[in-house]
Formats: structure tokens, C-alpha cells, sequence
């Protein structure tokens, strides 16, 4: 009965007529072991943060048990209401927005100039585009914070949309990708009197549906994770976001209990991003990464 789901299977490696062999049999069993063990060492971290959260200070330091002695959701709602998290969660919802849409246009211009256009000298902005990834972030986040500073972009969310829209790998991804775009098409575009920009938006982004699903899954999950830049550039200006306002708060006068209750809501977004997409990105992941 455990291998019965494998009759109507028309891909992967391991076929019903496979199961025949006893050997098959057992490796598929060990397989699914190692699949769950994994299960378990992934979501136990969040899982243990939550039931944490439910217990007072005296209970987290001296009773180091994982599930509480009693599940009082008020003691989130108090915290909720003691950081005011709604205001920082639009506030990264405003940074992950903005995010997204550099992310996709400026890449994806850069990326279809040095795959599709190839103008005078493109190899060589490739090569600085290649270079540029050899230099750590941080060794220009001084430069770089004071000339936000000198063009009057600090407590702006804008510095923050457009770092994302200057990303080397995601360049590189888009380049990729294009390129393997049909020739035909973009052929057929020019034919027929479409400009580079109208081409861009009515070719090539529709055929790269697939990979623009990747980096808008990497662009939420580096633009809400992100601190250093938000933390230097939003510090004390009531733009804070969510990774901000839990250093902020850590900093202040709370528990370890208080603490972890904050890295709950912190986690929300996007767990429940991901089970209401969770088709979606992995569709476009799996297709993105065998494209691109």
C-alpha cells in the first residue's frame, strides 16, 4: 500500500516497475527516513521559538522543556502591541515591494542589453559586473552610507530599492536565461517594428516568467532579512523595518521570552508566503534553474 502512489507516476527517477526489486523497495524507504529526519531538523528551530514564546521568564530559564505549561496567546498580543509591529510590517512590505520591482526592471535592462542588444563595448561592462563580485558588501557600506548621506537619501526607503536593482547575480541570472530565449522571436519582434524597450516588455519578460519568479523569491528574502543597510540608513526616522525594530528592541529594556516572541512575528511574512505561493515557487525555481 506505501508504493501504490507510484502506479499513476510519469516522471522521476524511481518508476512503479522499479519496485519489483527488493533493493529499490528498501533504498525508497531510506530515502523517505532521510527526507523526514531533515523535516525535523528544519522546522524544529521555529517550532521551538514559538511553544517558547508562550512561557514567562522564570519557566524559559529554569524549566528548559520544549512544550510550555500552558498556551496563553495573550502574552503574544501584548508583545505585538509593546512593539507596534504592524507599523514596521508595512514598512517592509514597502521595502519588498519596492525591492521586487528594481530588482526585475534595472537587472533584467542590464541583463537584456548585455545578452540581447550586445552594444559597443558590453564585454567589458561584463567584466566589471564580474569583478564587482569579488568585493565584499561591507567594504563599501561606508562610501556608500555617506553618499546617501551627501545626495539627501537617508530616512528614504529609496537607497534600499536601489541596491537591489544594481545586483550582480541577478544580472548574471537574467543573462543567462536570455540568452537561451528563442533568437526567432526576437527577430520576428524587430520585423515588425518593435523598439527595444517595447520588446523587452512584451518578449522578453513574458518568456521569462520562470526566472523573474527566482530573483523575486530571492529579492523578499534578502529585502526582509536585510539589517545593516535598513539599520544605518532608517535608524530614528519611523521607517524602521521589522529586522530594525528587533534590534531596537533587543537593545531596550526585555526578556529573552520578549525576544523570541518578536523573532515570531518576524518569521510570519514569509512562511505564509510560501504556503500560499508555495506552487508557484517551486515551479519557478525548478524551471529558472534548469533555463537558466
Amino acid at each position: 500500500m506505501f508504493f501504490e502512489k507510484y502506479r499513476k507516476k510519469a516522471d522521476g527517477t524511481i518508476r512503479f516497475y522499479d519496485l519489483h526489486s527488493t533493493k529499490t523497495k528498501i533504498l525508497c524507504v531510506i530515502i523517505f527516513i532521510i527526507c523526514f529526519l531533515i523535516i525535523i531538523v528544519a522546522l524544529f528551530p521555529p517550532v521551538w521559538v514559538f511553544l517558547a514564546g508562550f512561557k514567562n521568564i522564570k519557566e524559559f530559564t529554569n524549566h528548559p522543556t520544549i512544550l510550555p505549561e500552558k498556551f496563553d496567546f495573550t502574552v503574544f498580543f501584548k508583545t505585538w502591541k509593546q512593539m507596534k509591529f504592524f507599523r514596521y510590517y508595512i514598512n517592509s512590505a514597502i521595502v519588498v515591494a519596492g525591492s521586487i520591482i528594481c530588482a526585475v526592471i534595472f537587472n533584467g535592462i542590464m541583463a537584456y542589453g548585455l545578452a540581447i542588444l550586445k552594444p559597443k563595448g558590453y564585454k567589458v561592462i561584463y567584466a566589471l559586473i564580474m569583478w564587482s563580485m569579488l568585493i565584499p558588501a561591507t567594504t563599501s557600506m561606508i562610501a556608500l552610507f555617506v553618499n546617501i548621506s551627501k545626495i539627501g537619501l537617508s530616512h528614504t526607503f529609496i537607497p534600499l530599492w536601489l541596491q537591489v536593482g544594481a545586483n550582480a547575480f541577478f544580472v548574471l541570472m537574467f543573462k543567462q536565461f536570455f540568452e537561451s530565449l528563442p533568437k526567432e522571436l526576437i527577430e520576428a519582434a524587430k520585423l515588425d517594428g518593435c523598439g527595444y524597450i517595447r520588446t523587452f516588455r512584451s518578449i522578453i519578460i513574458p518568456l521569462s516568467k520562470s526566472i523573474v519568479m527566482v530573483i523575486i523569491i530571492f529579492t523578499i528574502n534578502a529585502a526582509w532579512s536585510d539589517f545593516l543597510l535598513p539599520y544605518l540608513i532608517l535608524n530614528n526616522s519611523g521607517k524602521e523595518t521589522v529586522m530594525v525594530r528587533l534590534y531596537m528592541f533587543q537593545a531596550g529594556s526585555t526578556t529573552s521570552v520578549d525576544i523570541l516572541r518578536a523573532v515570531v512575528y518576524s518569521i510570519i511574512p514569509p512562511i505564509i508566503l510560501f504556503l500560499v505561493f508555495q506552487k508557484q515557487i517551486t515551479e519557478g525555481a525548478a524551471t529558472g534553474a534548469l533555463k537558466g
